[in-house]
């Protein structure tokens, strides 16, 4: 994690080896009024939208696709997606487990306008 004034690099393998739970974003980075989020997907998440916020994903292992009500977009290793806010999505693994990373305003709750048993109100820091 980075500190003001004190860049440090993070190893992205590394942190998703720290992670043991789907769906569950830590944060692994601030930019401006921005983060930098990994998480680990497995299986279906919500159907959501987010009212302000739009959201970068990008598969760093397995695949992913993005359920959208216009047509799905199936991700592979190396492809992102920007999904415009109040653009009604739900992410899905399509690999036994996928790792993304996400880059999003830092007011963005993971189940956006609706509350889940997947929300997570406080993220941790990788």
């Amino acid at each position: 994690m980075s500190q003001a004034g004190n860049p440090e690099k993070v190893n992205l393998a590394d942190a998703f080896g720290t992670i043991a739970d789907y769906w569950s974003p830590k944060i692994a980075g601030d930019i401006n009024n921005m983060q930098a989020k990994i998480a680990k997907f497995q299986g279906k998440f919500d159907w959501h939208h987010h009212d302000v916020e739009d959201e970068l994903f990008l598969v760093i292992k397995g695949r992913m696709r993005m359920g959208l009500r216009t047509g799905d977009i199936d991700l592979d290793e190396g492809e992102m997606i920007v999904v415009p806010h109040g653009v009604e999505h739900r992410p899905e693994a399509l690999t036994d487990e996928c790792h993304v990373l996400m880059l999003e305003p830092n007011s963005t709750l993971n189940t956006g306008n609706v509350i889940t048993d997947n929300t997570v109100r406080e993220l941790d820091r990788i």
